[in-house]
């Protein structure tokens, strides 16, 4: 695993702002605020000057997520992508509806070679449940747009376990997906957090849904897997194309154990030993770098065994082979035999991995692996 004495080649940048909040989401975000843009741009090219030392001399990754990184306003939006650092990958995520010739042209000329759009759904019900502002077409439209701007890296976002959604459902936004040809999927079931607005709304209707969900994560898998994409990661998918590595080299990045520094409010670093995240008050963000100070955040130090740990959890997430070589301490020999008997994970080689119907179960057989 990379140390922060070697650089992280890795950059996350956090834009918070949105046109709305959907019920559903607990990232930081902030909605509206248009004289702010400006400012926050200023403060995240502060922070960046400040922390430029944890980073490598050339970047693998760069990820702007938001937010919504799109919704802010295009001049903001330029200075910051024009001030980055180069980098192999550079994705922006964009809500569909933000997605104008004139924004991609823009992103096309200040180097993002990657975008990441929130469809969520193609059934219009559903994304009134969700609250989300774009529909079907506009999904269709940015998508449209990209592709004659030249983008040849696009990643669809999906959520299923909507409240009110059906089998049939989910198999009629896969297919719309699909239809779109994108290079990359990124399935994932809803997950409403205790307390939030959605929550409180469609608590029932989430909790029948929950007896569905492994049904419906086996057919996303089936559904897409039959298309030819490969299932890389838990819940992603890249289009196998001959000469082109289409995983999310960014994330492929975090699975991996590497260091990664992360910009903005709210956003966290992992460097060497230590986890640091910070304060998620805008107000706080902006204040500090305004007068050259880093922002307030929280500090983590992480052990040998935290670090390792969060490697096998994460690592098993992934569709090859995880090495062991200095992780062996991290795993418990009677759960990984018991686990390895029921047919759910293989070691073999000094690697460990998990089988089809392990993986399908995801994090609660990883979890019973570990020390």
């Amino acid at each position: 695993m990379s140390r922060a004495t070697s650089g992280a080649r890795h950059l996350y940048v956090h834009l918070p702002f949105c046109a709305h909040r959907c019920g559903y989401c607990d990232f930081v975000t902030v909605v509206g605020r248009r004289e702010d843009h400006g400012r926050y741009v200023d403060a995240l090219l502060a922070e960046l000057a400040l922390e430029r030392g944890a980073l490598a001399p050339r970047l693998e990754t760069i990820f702007l997520g938001g937010g919504t990184p799109t919704f802010t306003e295009p001049a903001a939006l330029e200075r910051l992508l024009a001030a980055l650092p180069d980098a192999e990958e550079v994705t922006v995520e964009a809500n569909p509806e933000t997605v104008t010739l004139e924004l991609a042209a823009l992103l096309r000329r200040n180097r993002v070679n990657r975008v990441s759009l929130g469809a969520q759904s193609f059934n219009t019900a559903l994304l009134d449940v969700l609250e989300r502002v774009a529909g079907p077409d506009d999904v269709r439209r940015a998508v449209y747009v990209l592709r004659d701007a030249g983008f040849d890296n696009i990643s669809l976002d999906l959520i299923y376990g909507i409240p009110g959604e059906s089998a049939s459902d989910l198999a009629r936004d896969l297919a719309e997906a699909l239809a779109l040809e994108p290079e990359h999927v990124s399935a994932y079931e809803l997950e409403a957090k205790p307390g939030t607005r959605f929550t409180r709304v469609h608590g029932a209707e989430l909790e029948r849904v929950a007896e569905s969900m492994e049904t419906y994560f086996e057919l996303v898998v089936e559904t897409l897997t039959g298309a030819g994409y490969r299932w890389y990661e838990t819940a992603n998918f890249c289009r196998q194309d001959a000469g082109r590595d289409l995983r999310s080299r960014h994330n492929l990045g975090v699975w991996l154990g590497h260091d990664y520094l992360g910009l903005g409010v709210g956003a966290v670093s992992t460097l060497g030993e230590r986890r640091r995240r910070n304060a998620p008050s805008i107000e706080r963000y902006l204040g500090a770098l305004a007068v050259g100070k880093r922002p307030p955040r929280e500090l983590e130090q992480l052990d040998r065994e935290t670090r390792d740990a969060e490697r096998v959890m994460l690592g098993l997430r992934l569709d090859e082979p995880l090495a062991l070589a200095g992780l062996e301490h991290t795993l418990d020999s009677e759960g990984l035999a018991r686990l390895q008997g029921l047919g759910l994970a293989e070691r073999r080689n000094g690697t460990l991995a998990l089988t089809q119907r392990g993986r399908f179960l995801g994090d609660g057989v990883t979890a019973r692996l570990l020390a």
